[in-house]
């Protein structure tokens, strides 16, 4: 039989439109595999997903009608098993071929002329009996019935339905189905053939339903795999493919903006696009307004009522200040499209009048007055109250603030960090939980509060999100480190610690937010420091605490390129100061590329295990009069000149030319290793060679582990 396309499709009731772009891709990729494994399809053979609100379906290129033989070869056991000293064969080797389901055609004892054809081979150091054949390629029938079984059991179903089967459509032994919605159409095409398989109660033919309103046809008429989408698209009036709906429904988005008003755009949210593209199947875009008097509520209520309510594109003006308008994307083309605009402009009126109404009534009451409530609202049963965290964050932030600038930072710092907390207990958060900390910062501008402490109150969640913006102000630095502090303290001292994948408190989010701020701010704050200042409960939590951090660092420069070797030296020695690991990173990049470096690496890694076999206190003191060999008191001298040029950059922050001075000791470094023996039996010469190299090995070893380099 010769290849053609195939076309599969499940006809379904509407799908859950979060999960629909999910389910298309795995019923394509899926079925694709099984094919793959049976010999039905090639590595070449092109995919196309298709995925609308009623319908999964794949298209695959070349699919063979029948897979190729393939040439078996079996073992079956060493020779001196499977033949008598006669060369007949043994009882073992009848029954190994007869539960291969090989004909003998002979008994126990008969001769061994009756045997199937067998193969000797040498297998490692004994020859072996092998038994060669073909075996039967499937027929796609076959093939397809076990590939279409298998990527339905495999799709990510977020929640299974179980629903009883149709009248009719009900095979052998069935009574009900579970699927992630009733199905009630199967279609299965290779090139103009109906692919004769069954799921979900459901025998394949080439018919399938196009829109519920709008199809030109019904049913649609499948002529054969190729024209899926076209005929969907001309005869049932729907757009067959996720990527296709979606780019038009972005393309009709930004013409209708356009129409609209000169500068205006339609709102900019991927996951938005992706749950209405899911929703629709022949997307027709309607502009709509509402009265400009809800324009007087911040414009994050309602974008956000608009959006998750209602599915709506909000319009924003050049200045990305929202209007009075917005764009649907509605299932149907109406002649007359006021009948749909109206109902959409009616049914968003009473959703910005309940903003409206929390954002008047939640101001009625100050955020400072707010602040006793939270005495109420439990935090975590082993933490306290959010009152009770309140006042540790408060303190928190005092401190940091007091650090870096002084008494008038630290109480603005406290001062917003008490009425951070305040907008939970406000309608519109409790509505909108997503907007708190931005309803906190407008109710805190009504309060007629400084600027900088309202910024701060939106701005100690951040940075929420890979590549989110930091906190804007100082007041909002010192906040936002304060409340991540706390939380990890906390949690990391009562032992809630991320495992694997599950972060139910986002530690992981906190300790990277932590890194952002100190690093991108460059801020002269040390862990240590700020772990005193958090109260972490004792030293264990502290270095627990300590290497989470450090670990959360590490993986995170290695998505920003640094190599792995040159991430290891530095975060090894766990430098207190964060703000200081770019410049870190940054000089050890400069020095690998030395000429010196690797000599030096590899000499640094020699000293490490030197000092280590000596056993650990080995104090880097010199006395320049036991250095008796030339090679030891040329390395003293070269090593408190370079020395010297080292410590003095790396007190200024110069931490390329700190290492760069080091360059100077490799000539030094491998003449002591060439003329100079360590582990002399004189006590005292072996302690002060012993404290040469110590005092060596500290001061390569303070900007980076420069070990780490050594290959």
């Amino acid at each position: 039989m010769s290849s053609a396309s195939l076309l599969v499709e499940l006809f379904v009731e509407e799908l859950p439109p979060k999960a629909l772009r999910k389910l298309g891709d795995a019923f394509a990729a899926a079925l694709r595999e099984q094919l793959q494994v049976q010999g039905l399809v090639g590595a070449d053979a092109a995919l196309t997903a298709y995925a609308s609100p009623r319908r999964l379906a794949a298209h695959l290129t070349q699919v063979a009608g029948k897979a190729a033989d393939q040439a078996v070869s079996h073992k079956l056991m060493p020779v001196s098993v499977g033949l008598d000293a006669n060369g007949r064969p043994t009882p073992a080797l009848l029954k190994k071929l007869a539960a291969l389901g090989v004909d003998t055609g002979v008994d126990t004892g008969a001769n061994a002329s009756a045997m199937p054809a067998l193969r000797r081979a040498m297998d490692g150091k004994a020859e072996a009996l092998f038994f060669d054949s073909t075996a039967r390629g499937v027929t796609l029938a076959e093939g397809l019935q076990e590939a279409l079984l298998g990527a339905i059991a495999k799709l990510p179903i977020p929640k299974v339905m179980s629903y009883q089967l149709e009248s009719g459509c009900e095979l052998p032994g069935w009574s009900s189905v579970s699927f992630v919605r009733p199905a009630h159409g199967l279609v299965a095409l290779h090139g103009a053939d109906v692919a004769p398989v069954r799921a979900l109660g459901l025998a394949a033919g080439r018919e399938t339903h196009g829109h519920r309103f709008e199809a030109a046809v019904d049913p649609v008429v499948l002529r054969d795999a190729d024209s899926y989408a076209q005929q969907l698209r001309d005869e049932g009036a729907v757009i067959a493919g996720f990527d296709a709906r979606r780019e038009e429904i972005a393309r009709q988005l930004a013409q209708a903006a356009r129409k609209a008003g000169a500068g205006l755009r339609p709102i900019e949210d991927d996951a938005l696009l992706d749950e209405v593209t899911a929703l629709v199947e022949r997307p027709n875009v309607l502009a709509c307004e509402f009265e400009r008097e809800f324009l007087d509520v911040p414009q994050e209520c309602l974008i956000l009522t608009m959006k998750a309510n209602q599915k709506y594109f909000p319009l924003l003006d050049a200045a990305g200040k929202l209007t009075n308008q917005f764009l649907v994307v509605s299932n149907i083309h109406p002649d007359d499209p006021s009948a749909v605009i109206d109902g959409n402009e009616r049914v968003v009126r009473p959703r910005l009048a309940d903003a409206k109404f929390f954002f008047d009534q939640d101001r009625k009451k100050s955020l400072a007055d707010r602040v006793p409530g939270l005495a109420k609202v439990v935090y975590h049963n082993k933490l306290g109250t959010q009152g009770e965290r309140t006042q540790r964050v408060a303190a928190i932030a005092d401190a940091i603030g007091r650090q870096l600038g002084g008494e008038a930072l630290a109480r603005q710092a406290a001062q917003a960090a008490l009425l951070a907390k305040a907008d939970l207990l406000t309608d519109m958060v409790g509505e909108f939980p997503e907007l708190q900390g931005v309803m906190g910062r407008y109710y805190a501008l009504h309060d007629g509060l400084p600027a900088d402490i309202a910024d701060a109150i939106e701005d100690h969640y951040k940075p929420k999100f890979a590549g989110d913006t930091l906190p804007r102000g100082p007041v909002g630095v010192c906040v936002a480190l304060a409340d991540k502090l706390e939380t990890l303290a906390g949690m990391f001292g009562i032992g809630q610690l991320p495992t694997g994948d599950k972060d139910p408190f986002a530690l992981r989010r906190h300790a990277l937010g932590v890194i952002r701020i100190l690093i991108e701010q460059d801020l002269p704050l040390e862990l240590e420091w700020l772990f005193a200042a958090t109260r972490v409960s004792d030293e264990k939590t502290a270095a627990q605490l300590a290497d989470f951090i450090y670990e959360r660092l590490s993986g995170n420069l290695r998505e920003q390129g640094y190599s792995a070797v040159e991430v290891d030296a530095v975060i090894s020695l766990q430098p207190p100061r964060l703000g200081d690991i770019p410049k870190r990173l940054a000089a050890v990049r400069a020095f690998a590329a030395l000429p010196e470096a690797a000599a030096l690496a590899a000499a640094n890694k020699r000293i490490g295990n030197i000092l280590k076999k000596a056993g650990g206190g080995v104090a880097a003191r010199v006395d320049a009069a036991l250095l008796k060999e030339p090679a030891e008191a040329a390395l003293h001298a070269a090593l408190a000149h370079a020395g010297a040029k080292a410590d003095a950059a790396f007190a200024q922050g110069d931490y390329a030319a700190s290492l760069q001075s080091l360059a100077a000791l490799k000539a030094p470094v491998d003449a002591f290793f060439d003329g100079v023996m360590v582990n002399v039996d004189d006590d005292a010469l072996r302690e002060n060679r012993l404290g040469l190299l110590a005092t060596l090995h500290a001061a390569m070893n303070r900007v980076a582990d420069l070990s780490r380099l050594s290959a």
